[in-house]
């Protein structure tokens, strides 16, 4: 099977027009008409992945962040960037990003996460993206789902810190009502915050958010934020299970280098 194959697979699962205006979603190095030894699965892209896909015999790099979001002028070793690049083009490992239009995908990102935490009824948020808390639109930057049972906003977040790994996670003031249904965004999410509070969600998991965005909610939606990587680290099984679904047969590996370049102390 041919590279370009598992790539068509991939966009017809979370297809380009998805990704966001900034977004540089799709291929990114390489040549898709060579046969594929294997696809290693990650969210970021960096030397020591590149370096894993040779070691583990894939020649296909499928991450969630793309490793090149603007134009390069040289392709030397000035940076990461750079660095990566040539790594891959010397390995002749070709490199796919799938970012924005994954986040944005019906059984994306965002759905990742809710099937992570056992959410029922998950559907976009925002005007017209449900009926009858089924989804009735096929893309969307964000999702809702309910807890099978509402339960204490402590329990909720001790609940979510256990399923994602952290040992820690920034939240306002505790909900003193229960926590039943619950808006995701994963990565940077921030600016959803206002849209989550207007659709009566209890809870807004997210990424990471800027310090200011915290104030004036008290009591109005209950903010978990878990760090950008920790949100996003299981995107991988999303690319797996297309991959496997509809390229039979093709090696995938999900990767074991940690790419998340925050350190906690």
């Amino acid at each position: 099977m041919k590279i370009k194959q598992v790539l068509e697979a991939l966009e017809k699962f979370a297809p380009l027009p998805l990704q966001e205006s900034w977004d540089n979603a799709g291929l990114q190095i390489g040549l898709t008409e060579a046969e594929i030894s294997g696809a290693l699965l990650c969210l970021d892209v960096t030397e020591k992945v590149i370096d894993e896909a040779v070691t583990r015999g894939c020649n296909l790099v499928v991450s969630h962040h793309p490793l090149l979001f603007r134009g390069l002028k040289q392709v030397a070793d000035l940076n990461d960037v750079q660095r990566t690049v040539r790594q891959a083009i010397k390995n002749d490992v070709c490199v796919v990003s799938m970012h924005t239009n994954m986040d944005n995908a019906l059984g994306g990102v965002n759905w990742k996460i809710a099937e992570r935490l056992g959410l029922l009824h998950t559907r976009f948020g925002g005007t017209d993206a449900s009926v009858n808390g089924e989804p009735a639109a096929q893309k969307g930057q964000w999702v809702l789902g309910n807890l099978p049972h509402p339960i204490p906003s402590r329990d909720f977040i001790q609940m979510v810190k256990e399923r994602f790994g952290v040992a820690c996670a920034h939240c306002n003031e505790l909900l003193q009502r229960p926590i039943s249904t619950v808006a995701i965004c994963g990565g940077a999410g921030d600016f959803l915050l206002d849209e989550a509070i207007a659709s009566k969600a209890d809870a807004f998991i997210t990424g990471e958010m800027h310090y200011h965005v915290y104030f004036g909610h008290e009591q109005q939606i209950q903010i978990c934020v878990i760090g950008h990587y920790e949100s996003e680290q299981f995107t991988s099984e999303i690319f797996r299970d297309v991959i496997e679904r509809e390229c039979p047969g093709v090696t995938c590996k999900i990767a074991k280098t940690n790419t998340n370049p925050i350190v906690y102390c």
